[in-house]
């Protein structure tokens, strides 16, 4: 599957709570793979807006449980958990 085919797609979680729509990606370049689905755009956001949208708006794709019509995402990972658990990955990408 081609990244440009989740976008737009709808985000839900295994519990059936709708989280949103993909609208972009971050791709790990050196490993070859999607890191996280963003439900918001960011490519004209200031630092405080990408580390926003990292922390509140993004799906680790570790997360990700199936991706037919919709994603559906595991509630691990949601909120606290993520937001703790990769505190160093938001502020390398963050400064950008």
């Amino acid at each position: 599957m081609k990244v440009s085919e989740v976008y737009n797609m709808d985000i839900y979680s295994d519990a059936g709570q709708y989280l949103g729509e993909v609208r972009d990606a971050i791709v790990d370049l050196e490993k070859g793979e999607v890191s996280r689905l963003l439900m918001e755009e960011w490519k004209n956001a200031d630092k405080e807006e990408v580390k926003r949208i990292l922390q509140q708006k993004s799906i680790l794709f570790k997360n990700i449980k199936n991706i037919g019509d919709v994603v559906l995402v595991s509630a691990v990972g949601q909120g606290q958990g993520q937001k703790h658990e990769n505190a160093e990955e938001v502020s390398n990408l963050s400064g950008r």
